[in-house]
C-alpha cells in the first residue's frame, strides 16, 4: 500500500475576496438569465476565488489544486453596484482532497453558501494530461 505524502493544508485555513458588482458580472451579461443582477456562474467564481486564496501561500511548487465538486446555494439577489464578499474555511482534509466551506455576504444578508471540493494535482502533469486528451 503507497502511503500518501502529508498535506501541505490543515483545517481552519482562511479566505476572502470581495466583489463590487458591474454589469458584466450579471446574469444577463454571463447568460444565466435576464435579470440585471448578480449571476450564479459570477457568485460560483467568486466563492472558487476564495478557495484558491485560503490555499495561496502555503502552495507547494509545481503543484495547484483544481475544482472537483461544488454545491452552492444563491438565495439572494445583488444589483450592479452592491458589493458581496466571500469568505471561506477550509472544513476537511482527506489526502489531497480538500473541501471548503463557502459563504458570500452582501451586508449582513446571506446571498449564497455552500461547499467546493478541490483536488491537489501536480501542475504540469496535469496540463500535460489534459493537452493529450483533446
Amino acid at each position: 500500500m503507497q502511503e500518501q505524502p502529508e498535506s501541505p493544508f490543515a483545517p481552519g485555513l482562511t479566505a476572502r475576496v470581495e466583489l463590487t458588482v458591474t454589469d458584466a458580472d450579471t446574469a444577463q451579461a454571463v447568460g444565466s438569465g435576464d435579470v440585471p443582477m448578480l449571476g450564479t456562474p459570477r457568485v460560483l467564481a467568486l466563492a472558487e476565488a476564495a478557495t484558491v486564496a485560503a490555499t495561496a501561500t502555503r502552495m507547494p511548487s509545481g503543484q495547484t489544486t483544481v475544482g472537483l465538486r461544488v454545491e452552492l446555494d444563491h438565495r439572494a439577489p445583488t444589483p450592479v453596484g452592491r458589493t458581496v464578499v466571500a469568505r471561506t474555511r477550509l472544513a476537511k482534509v482527506d489526502g489531497r482532497r480538500l473541501l471548503f466551506e463557502v459563504a458570500v455576504t452582501d451586508g449582513g444578508e446571506t446571498v449564497a453558501e455552500g461547499r467546493v471540493e478541490r483536488v491537489l494535482v501536480d501542475r504540469q502533469r496535469f496540463v500535460e494530461r489534459a493537452s493529450r486528451a483533446s
